[in-house]
């Protein structure tokens, strides 16, 4: 009876607040305190008793009322934290406001009149009194500040979020204001050797506040998509800034709670069903933090932690100082991670957790799965972009492969499904990332040996056998939403081609399939780009022949099984008559398809994105320009691998005219060298001209003889053509000589042959590296916030407000 009438009366004070006509005053103390002087309102019974309807009624009808009960409620939080919640019914006040305010923040910022008001100074909602360290009133603080300070400081409050290191009774509770925040870490890790011992009442009173700090930093779901950055979010902003003493120990304990998290534990079957856990929703919250907090331009970012990385220490060894780095501390600090033992701590932390699907035992769902491997894939994402120490020391082991491996089977489950559409772009993004460094294709030489849960062909290979079966996946029986994917998928087998010293049998098969798919000249009459897909495979084939020939018998053997389809690209029709004869056969036979990829012509759509979750569909803006084989150059530069391995960057030429110049052309080089090079500059040329053209023209576009000609002459094939023109004769001659019918025989006779002095002058090895644009990041910030507005459905903290980002569909 008495929870229920406590909620009676929670009740019945929503009710007056939404009936009053005249402003209550905000000295009226028996009426304000109704909200959260309850010691039984749980954060459900917050979401279901103050309905969405009544608090935009109190927002339009009685908007004093709505200003007051906010500042009243921060103020609240401001006395918790001043005083360090020495009593139950301190801590139980904090709650509720903590609950309250995350309950009515977002219909606060969906109201573009409304969103300034956390900035405004509001009498009596500041530390009256109380002077900062500069000496200025706090409350002279605009109210936002107030709010994310106070919620600092209670993250760090003894015995209600953090260990006391006092032994004495409660009465003489520390001073919130005097402790150093650094020796109250959460967990070991980065920067804290000391392991607090598990506390379950700690870790819901972070995850409480944590959500509340989440929704403040949510102002950006309410604003209209745009790739403009000149307005950061003003709560990142000063939460991140050096104004918030807790920055530093903040980073390090909710970096540390992450990495430092096993969801398996002992290994103990079904601990999960039997015990709750408490620090697995801490997790979520801290890694949804972070990835909200490390917002800022990347470029800057990187430059900064470059300079920072020669002279900065770890985190461990920072001093709160002007940083050298970003304004944003949180971007600062993690740039300056330099240590082997705080790197290696990361990347297995990281590593742990994204197996965690992966992990089998001989009892079904006897093992705890997390939920959250999008928002770490996103984390992961920022630390490579942001720290390249990291970056380095991830590509420097076969520790890669632990990231690999996940993100691969991440990549295999989602392709069949439209709405993890989004899942597929980040996977994809952080293998071109990865590809751009030559580790990270010595890398997958290792043998793959591992036995995980995916419906692909068995095969005895590489890490790189596997990451080829699985593209060839993705591009043959995935959904049509996957195809703006094909480049960047393309790209990255063309990145670590230079480096596979031997490509099994079944993943040799899977690139020549490609190769007829893709070489078919309906597929290649149907869309102004599909060429662009047989360059990246032609230019696959050439670094191997020419860099890496002595392993890869198998590949060798199944581009001369296949040899007609290279004739046959080499004296594709281009003549007026043929391609209309090929266009009208296409027209008339429909989509009549042997397989996804010969189903449909490639047609670069731009689908929203969406990621989906219980009977909620978050459908986020339309995939940027950069995502489409139009706009990969915008995401990619061009590097050539010079003779001592370093990168030279190589020059983007505006027209074919200035081939000459790329890469360092000479007179004494081949043929074919300077077609691969011209190509690359025709390309640059030909896609930024395509990505200006309006809809309409390329709705209007239609395949002709110019067009094929301008490309034909470009395509890469003396390398495969002098190779067959060597190799056809000998294996057709030692066939009928010794009577072979077995392949095996076949591939034992190429392993030991050698095109030495026989092919012509090796090309330049050209890596295209990825570079960050304003239109991924524009992707990266909705596709985040997509995630996380679905992720928080208990309370359901965004659900029915009116988001801008993205759309949101109910199914």
């Amino acid at each position: 009876m008495g929870n229920a009438d406590t909620k009676l009366h929670f009740r019945k004070a929503v009710i007056q607040l939404t009936t009053k006509t005249q402003p209550v005053e905000a000295t009226d103390d028996a009426f304000w305190d109704q909200f959260w002087a309850d010691t039984s309102t749980t954060v459900q019974d917050v979401f279901a008793l103050v309905p969405a309807a009544e608090i935009r009624a109190v927002r339009e009808e009685s908007p004093s009322n709505l200003a007051t009960l906010c500042y009243k409620a921060v103020e609240r939080l401001v006395q918790g934290a001043d005083s360090g919640c020495p009593s139950e019914k301190e801590r139980q006040i904090v709650l509720n406001c903590t609950r309250l305010l995350t309950r009515i923040l977002p219909y606060i910022f969906e109201d573009a009149d409304w969103r300034g008001f956390f900035w405004s100074t509001v009498p009596g909602a500041g530390r009256a009194g109380h002077l900062d360290e500069d000496g200025i009133d706090d409350e002279s603080r605009p109210l936002a500040e107030s709010l994310l300070l106070a919620i600092s400081d209670l993250l760090f409050c003894p015995d209600f979020t953090a260990q006391s290191h006092k032994k004495n009774s409660p009465d003489t509770a520390e001073d919130i204001r005097s402790i150093d925040s650094c020796e109250y870490i959460w967990e070991a890790g980065v920067g804290f050797a000391q392991s607090p011992p598990l506390n379950y009442i700690h870790d819901i009173n972070r995850t409480e506040l944590l959500k509340l700090l989440l929704t403040c930093l949510s102002e950006a779901m309410y604003l209209p998509p745009s790739s403009e950055s000149k307005n950061p979010n003003p709560w990142v902003t000063f939460f991140c800034s050096s104004e918030n003493r807790h920055a530093l120990p903040l980073f390090t304990s909710l970096l540390n709670v992450v990495c430092a998290y096993d969801p398996v534990g002992y290994g103990i079957p079904y601990n999960h069903l039997l015990f709750s856990d408490h620090r697995e929703q801490l997790v979520e919250q801290a890694v949804q933090i972070l990835i909200v907090t490390l917002e800022h331009e990347a470029g800057s970012a990187t430059g900064s932690a470059l300079q920072a990385l020669g002279t900065s220490a770890a985190p461990s060894e920072v001093e709160e100082q002007e940083p050298a780095g970003p304004d944003n501390l949180f971007v600062n600090y993690l740039s300056r991670i330099h240590r082997e033992e705080d790197l290696s701590f990361i990347l297995k932390g990281l590593g742990r957790l994204m197996n965690n699907p992966l992990v089998q035992t001989y009892l079904p769902r006897s093992t705890k799965k997390i939920q959250f491997h999008q928002e770490l894939l996103i984390l992961f994402w920022k630390f490579c972009d942001f720290n390249k120490k990291f970056l380095f020391f991830v590509l420097k082991s076969s520790d890669v492969l632990d990231v690999l491996v996940p993100i691969l089977f991440s990549l295999n489950d989602a392709r069949a499904d439209p709405s993890r559409v989004g899942l597929m772009h980040i996977g994809v993004f952080i293998l071109l990332l990865l590809s751009g460094e030559r580790n990270f294709g010595v890398r997958l030489n290792k043998p793959f040996t591992l036995h995980v849960p995916m419906d692909i062909p068995i095969f005895t290979g590489t890490h790189a056998d596997l990451l080829i079966v699985i593209f060839h996946k993705i591009t043959t029986s995935g959904h049509q939403r996957l195809q703006p994917l094909f480049d960047c998928l393309l790209t990255i087998i063309v990145n670590i081609s230079p480096y596979l010293k031997s490509l099994s049998m079944v993943a040799a098969n899977k690139l020549l399939h490609l190769l007829e798919a893709f070489t078919t000249p309906w597929f290649l009459f149907s869309s102004r780009e599909n060429h662009h897909l047989v360059f990246f495979l032609l230019e696959v084939f050439n670094n191997i022949i020419q860099y890496q020939f002595d392993g890869n018998s198998n590949l060798v053997y199944a581009i001369i099984r296949k040899r007609n389809v290279f004739h046959q690209l080499a004296n594709l029709p281009s003549d007026t008559a043929s391609i209309q004869r090929v266009l009208q056969k296409k027209k008339k036979s429909g989509i009549s398809r042997t397989n996804s990829i010969e189903a449909e012509s490639i047609e670069r759509s731009r689908p929203a994105d969406s990621v989906e979750l219980g009977t909620l569909k978050a459908s986020l803006v339309a995939t940027p320009e950069c995502f489409y084989p139009l706009g990969i150059d915008k995401i990619t530069a061009k590097s050539q691998v010079s003779v001592d391995g370093t990168m030279i960057t190589v020059p983007t030429s505006d027209s074919p005219a200035d081939t000459s110049a790329v890469g360092g052309a000479s007179d004494t080089e081949s043929n074919s060298e300077r077609d691969h090079e011209a190509y690359h500059s025709e390309s640059e040329a030909a896609r930024s001209q395509l990505s200006s053209a309006s809809s309409s023209s390329a709705a209007a576009w239609s395949a002709n003889t110019d067009w094929v000609l301008s490309w034909k002459a470009k395509l890469p094939l003396q390398t495969i053509m002098r190779l067959l023109q060597v190799l056809v004769p000998q294996v057709e001659k030692i066939c009928i000589d010794k009577g072979l019918t077995d392949e095996s025989e076949i591939l034992k006779f190429l392993q030991h042959g050698t095109l030495v002095g026989l092919l012509p002058v090796p090309h330049p090895i050209l890596i295209r590296k990825y570079q960050a644009n304003a239109g991924t990041a524009m992707w990266f910030r909705t596709y985040m916030w997509g995630v996380i507005y679905l992720r928080n459905v208990d309370p359901p903290i965004w659900y029915d407000t009116d988001i801008r980002l993205f759309e949101i569909q109910r199914i």
